[in-house]
Order: C-alpha cells, then sequence, then structure tokens
C-alpha cells in the first residue's frame, strides 16, 4: 500500500509505504541512525536489502531522556568520521525518538541532506516519521529545538511491532485514537469496537492515520492552522513529560493523560457531554493508557505552557474536542478555567 504527502513546495512531495520493503539501493554513501536496542532485533533486515557505495551505522541511547544536544552532536561528529556529503543519505532506523533526532541531524548537516524514516514502533509509524517534524528537547520542554524537514520516503513495516512490548504498542494507539477523535467518528467507532491488535488491524490503524496526517499536512505543512488539531492532548502532556523527565511515562500514555486533560476543559468549556468525554476516556484505559495525573501545583503547570511551542502573544492555544464539530481550537481560555480544570487533579 501506498499514500502520497503532497506539500505545498511539489517538489518535496513523497510516498510512505506500508509493508512494500523489499530493496533499497542508492549509488552513494549512506548512513543508518538506530539504537542498540533495535540494532538488535531489525538492523541485520535492512542491510540485508541495502545497497549503496559506502555504509555508517550510527547507535544512539534509546530513551526520551537521550533526545537532546548531546546525543545530536554524537551523530553529527560520526557523521563527519564517515566523509558524509550533500548526495549521502540518512536512514533513520527506530521509534519517534530516532526518526526526530536523524531529521534535525540530516537537516543540520552541510545544510541538509536526504533522509529516510522506517519507522519500528506504532508511535513512529502512524504520526512522527510522517509530516516533517524533527527536533530534540531541552530543560524547558519537549521539541522546543528543531525543524521541519521532510523525508524523502517512509517505509512501514507492519512486521517491525511484532517485536514490541505491549505497552509500546498501546502507547502508538494514542496517537491513533488522537487523530480519530478530532478528525474520523468512523475511525474512532473503529477502535471503540476492536478487541485485539492482530496484524490485519495495526494495518488498517497505520494507513488510516497516514491518510489522516497525510491530509492536514498537505494543507498547512508548517502549522500555521488546521495542524495544529494534531497537537490535541500535547499541549497537556508535554507539560507532563517534562516535570517527570521523561522517565515515568511513555510519549503516547502523556498524550492519553493529555486528551483526559483536554476533555475535561472542553466539559467545563460546554463543547462536550460528560457522556463524550467518558467514551474517550473508556477508550484509552481498553488499551491500559494512563487517564490521571497528580498535579501538585495547578499554577506551576499553567506557567508551564508557555514554554510550549504553540503558545504565542501570551496566549495558550488549547486544541480541545467538540462534540457537534470535531474540534476546536481555542486561544482565549481564561487561566482561571484553565487552573479549575487542573485542581481536579491534585
Amino acid at each position: 500500500m501506498q499514500i502520497n504527502v503532497k506539500l505545498q513546495d511539489s517538489k518535496l512531495d513523497y510516498t510512505v509505504f506500508i509493508d512494500e520493503l523489499t530493496e533499497l539501493k542508492f549509488d552513494t554513501k549512506v548512513c543508518v541512525i538506530t539504537n542498540q536496542k533495535v540494532a538488535g532485533l531489525h538492523l541485520k533486515s535492512i542491510l540485508d536489502i541495502l545497497v549503496c557505495k559506502e555504509l555508517s551505522v550510527i547507535c544512539v541511547s534509546d530513551g526520551e531522556e537521550y533526545k537532546n544536544f548531546d546525543t545530536i552532536n554524537h551523530i553529527l561528529e560520526q557523521m563527519f568520521l564517515a566523509k558524509l556529503d550533500r548526495n549521502s543519505i540518512v536512514i533513520a532506523l527506530g521509534g519517534g525518538v530516532v526518526t526526530d533526532m536523524a531529521g534535525f541531524a540530516a537537516g543540520i548537516y552541510e545544510r541538509g541532506i536526504k533522509f529516510i524514516n522506517i519507522p519500528t514502533t506504532l508511535l513512529a509509524q502512524v504520526d512522527a516519521s510522517v509530516g516533517g517534524k524533527t527536533g530534540i528537547n531541552n530543560k524547558f520542554g519537549k521539541n522546543l529545538i528543531g525543524i521541519f524537514n521532510q523525508p524523502m520516503a517512509v517505509y512501514c513495516q507492519s512486521k517491525f511491532l511484532q517485536t514490541l512490548p505491549k505497552r509500546e504498542l498501546y502507547a502508538g494507539l494514542a496517537e491513533a485514537i488522537k487523530m480519530a477523535v478530532m478528525l474520523d467518528r468512523e475511525f474512532f467507532e473503529f477502535l471503540k469496537n476492536i478487541d485485539t491488535l492482530k496484524n490485519e488491524n495495526l494495518v488498517k490503524i497505520i494507513s488510516k492515520c497516514i491518510e489522516l496526517k497525510a491530509n492536514v499536512v498537505s494543507k498547512d505543512e508548517f502549522e500555521n492552522g488546521i495542524r495544529s488539531v494534531l497537537n490535541y492532548g500535547h499541549t497537556f502532556g508535554h507539560v507532563i513529560e517534562n516535570q517527570t523527565k521523561y522517565k515515568k511515562y511513555l510519549h503516547g500514555e502523556a498524550v492519553s493523560i493529555g486528551m483526559n486533560m483536554a476533555n475535561e476543559l472542553a466539559l467545563k468549556m460546554g463543547f462536550v457531554s460528560k457522556e463524550y468525554i467518558d467514551e474517550i476516556r473508556d477508550v484509552l484505559e481498553k488499551f491500559s493508557l494512563p487517564t490521571t495525573y497528580k498535579v501538585d501545583d495547578e499554577n506551576e503547570f499553567y506557567e508551564a505552557f508557555f514554554l510550549d511551542k504553540k503558545s504565542k502573544d501570551s496566549k495558550i492555544k488549547f486544541v480541545l474536542p467538540d462534540e457537534e464539530n470535531g474540534f476546536r481550537i481555542c486561544d482565549d481560555i481564561h487561566k482561571v478555567i484553565v487552573c479549575d480544570v487542573l485542581k481536579k487533579f491534585q
């Protein structure tokens, strides 16, 4: 299956291939960026089908806490030692952390070289590998340093998901649930009713999410409008990740809690009924995703929103579900209202 991602500059259009990776052939140097865990599971299968002039492999530490400048410096040093040139190609083999960092490194190495994403987690296949967002974290927050840099192709192989622990599979589903709530009620009903993650269901989830995301990105590549809907759950979730130093929750788990917080805010604003947000929470919890978090200080939590990329002109942008219209993007919700919602999580 193939899904095309069309961009404002048509020369940068690319294709996402689902279960169609049989050969990678390049007449140039190639650098594979991965981590030790993924390398042990999948690197050989990629190297067996890869033909290139010269190959180098860079392994990074596994975990969101390593998505920082120290790791980027390590990647860049290894790229220079491999004498990559402007025609070289980077292959990102891994989950969201690897695809984010590899895309960022490729974008800034010698002012930019091409890269390919081969995502190995459900979260990366349904979201992180498509759309061109790349970057790293710092002490102020998540993904605050980065660039938009579109890959030249994405290859999603459902067989890679067979090696994932259930916790990581479910964390990836949080991003799928996010898109379904915002953009496709029929898809939400599908997720609500499936009881197993057998391969045919996973392929349907991957293809539907990429379809939805490709459509949004084609309309708003640089997130100036409609693409903001994909941040549902993230405004709250990024604060949670930063407060817990990226060690307690997987990204999808923090987004799941963030969606539940956003839902409570939408209820407070009158955009949804309690039955509607209960339905969303039930789907999240069906896949063992967390929906609660202890907010120690609502004012401190609120102030952390202003370090988010989505804040602008001292206003916080909230993406909220709307029972009638799918979603609302609000930047005028008073602090008192938001803090009242945060108090419910104390």
